[in-house]
């Protein structure tokens, strides 16, 4: 039994053709209970007992977060008029979930990351796995490394196997250059933000670069698209997909920006100012750059980055933060990148309940608190 089992979610669950109005409420209960007999096939044919942490810990993984992906998936086939069987839609979604655990278990492992949604990452929970199972203490942490990384490639792997096993070879023919896009932009996307942290600059927009690519671009635009593209979406359709994803995936990223610094640990499941201590060249820190005095600036370059940072410290970056307006300049850009999202909605070729629909998402994608 996984872990999603164990929380309730059947791997029977029959999906029910789709209504003419989206209903997304839908989704996650439909994806999961894919992800779950998904993975209790794969426990079947473990190697062995040995193997069995790999397969809990990924279990445990999936079964939080926002689901956000596959709700923008199944909101994209909508978009292109897409009903009736949604079989199809549903496997796609379902392996965006996958991939998004592949590249959570990475960027974890890369930003030497403790916390992630309220407990350990993959890295520290196979760590301690590994002392539990009779490992050595002084070995468990770069077996939780090895194990991770290992774990991040098979989630990449089995994404695509499940993408497969929901898709007809004319559909797979249609999205598999989607699916290749919107992968080898993440993986530029994270080179770019690995490239710059530890390194504070003002400029803005190659920050805003790395928005794009790490996050904006496969959070919104790709699971909306390749939801569109497998209903047969028109090319008006796919690019009024796209006019609003950019804009609502970078307001997205600027909001995780600001809870990284200033939100509330017991929302959003990880330590406030890991951003600081990791030294993320940020929107936020760009702009705060740019108005800082020499005085906050010297704060700035010598507190940002300090991986043993202490409270007082983060409180230091987070007045200047303030000071400077930063922060309020973020919320801006957010409220104005929502806007123009939104505001795309009103002359876009869309069915109206799926615009709709694409509204409600944008709201809670950008006043969230975790």
């Amino acid at each position: 039994m996984t872990v999603l089992e164990d929380q309730g979610v059947s791997p029977l669950m029959v999906h029910a053709p789709a209504a003419d109005t989206p209903d997304l409420s839908t989704v996650r209960p439909d994806v999961d209970a894919l992800l779950t007999a998904f993975l209790n096939q794969k426990a079947r044919l473990a190697l062995g007992p040995e193997t069995t942490p790999l397969t809990n810990e990924l279990g445990r993984l999936l079964q939080g977060g926002k689901r956000l992906r596959p709700q923008l998936c199944v909101a994209g086939w909508h978009a292109g008029e897409g009903y009736g069987d949604n079989n199809g839609v549903l496997h796609v979604a379902a392996a965006l979930e996958l991939f998004q655990a592949f590249a959570l278990i990475h960027d974890d492992v890369m930003d030497g990351s403790d916390l992630r949604r309220g407990r350990p990452t993959a890295h520290r929970a196979l760590a301690a796995a590994y002392i539990t199972g009779g490992g050595r203490r002084s070995r468990a942490e770069a077996h939780g490394l090895s194990a991770a990384i290992l774990l991040g490639d098979l989630a990449l792997v089995w994404s695509d196997e499940l993408l497969h096993s929901g898709l007809g070879g004319e559909e797979l023919t249609r999205i598999s250059p989607l699916m290749g896009t919107m992968r080898t932009e993440l993986m530029h996307g994270q080179y770019l933000d690995l490239l710059s942290t530890g390194r504070l600059s003002d400029d803005v927009e190659a920050a805003l670069r790395v928005v794009r690519y790490k996050t904006a671009k496969y959070t919104v635009e790709w699971p909306l698209r390749l939801g569109g593209v497998l209903a047969g979406a028109t090319p008006g359709v796919l690019d009024a997909c796209s006019a609003f994803a950019v804009p609502l995936g970078e307001a997205f990223q600027l909001r995780d920006d600001l809870l990284g610094v200033f939100g509330d640990p017991a929302e959003t499941g990880k330590p406030v100012g890991d951003d600081i201590r990791e030294g993320k060249a940020t929107v936020l820190m760009a702009l705060a750059l740019r108005e800082a005095t020499a005085a906050e600036e010297q704060i700035l370059r010598t507190l940002v980055g300090s991986p043993d940072l202490a409270e007082d410290g983060i409180l230091r970056v987070r007045t200047v933060l303030e000071r400077t307006h930063a922060r309020q300049h973020v919320e801006e850009m957010i409220a104005s990148r929502r806007d123009a999202a939104l505001s795309v909605l009103d002359q876009a070729p869309l069915p109206t309940a799926a615009a709709k629909t694409l509204r409600e998402i944008a709201q809670i994608a950008t006043v969230r608190q975790a």
